[in-house]
């Protein structure tokens, strides 16, 4: 019953309040006269320096579902669940290597997004509405389960009721206050909020892992028990080590994942908020101290099975949420105060990604489909009104997610996401580099990496959820012929078959002469940095004043 954990639900309300004040306040933070343009509303002015870079970029991509599925994962397979840990390091030398050439690209030419980019690039409108509609549905279940952190979180409290509306009535209010102080603070509020979320992270996490393991016996004890407890699973690959057949799925799956993080348009999105390159390199070499957080963070679910936690039960009768594994963790070995601080840190964690998926979703609709199909002579406050009006529609359907799906269906969709967003890597990472591709051999590559990925994640079952299909992202590589009980990641295989079609394309549309379109960039426009006389400033634009070098 909720009664039994009041101290915990006014701890968690007031912080969650008080968030919520500071996100309506941002409007107000760093504020230009005019936020009727999408390089105010939609990317804070591209004004950010290194520490509101830091927390705004960490704090998009370690969300609340990181806080409660990393841990779920080790507490239910054991090793597998740290390939979080070496993806979220893999992945910052090679973004190095591609976003401080998309930053100055962009700046120079008032790009918004990672679609805006292709369009010029390759001169190709059907292949830019490719890249903004994938992102646009990759990242649709990604808002969707930052609801389930939180719903985790409050299912803990004893903050539900008896139909499907009074149990996500809480969730829905919360969703409705970030929409309001979206709508008015734009990319602000997350960048402001962030400050919190990640202080409060930072204390918890580091409390937890000095005094969980004292009052546990140890690290040794707790590794003990979670040894003890795979070597009785059914399940031959769970286990506090890899075995043969699951590091093929491993070391796919952390590369697959790192490739695929920093194409998702909410990371662009806090990537080209930043004042300069000086300011993405500095972040790229500091972000991995979120990464030792994140290492912390996982070891949580084996305090969780030392602990004896039992998660509580799930949605369906019979079934048990392992989102649950982490909250019920701190409910049952911290006082209360403490513990709402923990799910306030938690609830927290669910507002800022969300508010930045939720603009970048909308700055991908207003610009490549509304703006290039829809109302070419729209003006920058015509954009940014419909921007606003978006990032609500964006944040009802990831509600709707979550109100009229089993949240583990919305697990397994941000899988899928990850599958989807990689087969944009051939034209916007490589695109960066070379434009030896040929538009159509691109779009060719899309369909190909897309239709294979789909089938392969439509051949997975989940015995868990009782699904026959899209049930995970491990491929069997015995479906290809191979006789082994290996597992693939499904969009490494995707991704590859893309990059070869794509290539095989290229080489007969060039061998026919097929036109290319018109490269709108130039070698040093991937060399601007701040300060550039041919970048326009940011400061105050008026309404009625247009952007610089609209994409026609």
């Amino acid at each position: 019953m909720w009664r039994d954990h009041l101290t915990e639900i006014i701890v968690f309300s007031a912080l969650f309040l008080l968030v919520s004040a500071m996100g309506f306040v941002a409007a107000r933070w760093r504020a230009p006269k005019d936020m009727a343009h999408l390089d105010e509303w939609g990317l804070g002015g591209r004004s950010f320096g290194g520490w509101i870079t830091w927390f705004l970029v960490g704090g998009d991509l370690y969300t609340a579902y990181t806080f409660v599925a990393v841990p779920a994962l080790m507490f239910g397979a054991g090793a597998a669940g740290f390939f979080a840990v070496p993806y979220t390091i893999v992945i910052y030398p090679l973004v190095f290597l591609v976003l401080c050439r998309l930053w100055s690209v962009s700046h120079r030419h008032g790009f918004v997004t990672p679609a805006d980019f292709v369009r010029r690039r390759f001169d190709s409108p059907v292949l830019a509405l490719l890249i903004a509609i994938t992102g646009i549905v990759a990242t649709m279940p990604y808002i969707a389960l930052q609801l389930v952190g939180i719903e985790a979180v409050l299912k803990t409290m004893g903050v539900t009721g008896d139909n499907a509306v009074a149990r996500h009535l809480p969730i829905i209010i919360a969703f409705a206050i970030l929409a309001a102080y979206t709508y008015q603070s734009g990319l602000r509020a997350p960048a402001l909020i962030a400050f919190v979320k990640d202080s409060l992270i930072y204390v918890v996490i580091l409390v937890a892992v000095i005094y969980l393991p004292y009052k546990l016996g140890g690290w040794g004890s707790i590794f003990d028990a979670a040894d003890a407890k795979f070597a009785a699973s059914p399940n031959p690959n769970d286990g506090i080590l890899l075995n043969g057949d699951n590091q093929l799925q491993y070391v796919t799956l952390a590369f697959g994942s790192a490739l695929a993080l920093f194409l998702y348009p909410h990371s662009i999105t806090g990537v080209l908020a930043s004042r300069s390159r000086d300011v993405i390199k500095r972040n790229m070499s500091a972000l991995p101290a979120y990464s030792l957080l994140l290492g912390l963070i996982a070891l949580l679910g084996f305090m969780a099975i030392a602990a004896g936690v039992k998660p509580l039960p799930g949605a369906k009768e019979g079934t048990l949420d392992s989102n649950t594994v982490v909250p019920v963790l701190f409910d049952q070995q911290f006082p209360d105060w403490f513990a709402g601080v923990a799910y306030a840190a938690i609830g927290i964690g669910a507002l800022v990604p969300a508010a930045i998926m939720s603009i970048a979703a909308a700055n991908l609709f207003t610009r490549n489909i509304y703006k290039e199909y829809l109302k070419r002579d729209a003006s920058p406050a015509q954009e940014a009104t419909v921007s606003k009006v978006t990032s609500l529609v964006v944040k009802v359907g990831a509600v709707a997610c979550i109100v009229f799906l089993d949240p583990q269906f919305s697990i397994d969709l941000q899988l899928i996401g990850g599958v989807i967003i990689l087969q944009t890597l051939p034209a916007v990472a490589l695109g960066l580099y070379t434009r030896w591709f040929h538009r159509g051999a691109l779009i060719a590559g899309w369909a190909a990496g897309m239709g294979l990925g789909m089938w392969m994640l439509y051949q997975i079952p989940n015995p868990a959820s009782k699904r026959a299909h899209f049930g995970g992202s491990a491929f069997p590589l015995s479906d290809f012929g191979f006789d082994t009980k290996k597992t693939i990641y499904v969009g490494i295989v995707a991704v590859l078959v893309n990059l070869v079609v794509a290539a095989l394309v290229t080489l007969a549309l060039r061998a026919a002469k097929v036109a290319e379109g018109t490269d709108g960039t130039t070698p040093d426009d991937y060399f601007a940095d701040e300060g550039d006389p041919r970048i326009t400033p940011t400061p105050v634009r008026s309404a009625t004043t247009p952007s610089p070098e609209p994409i026609a």
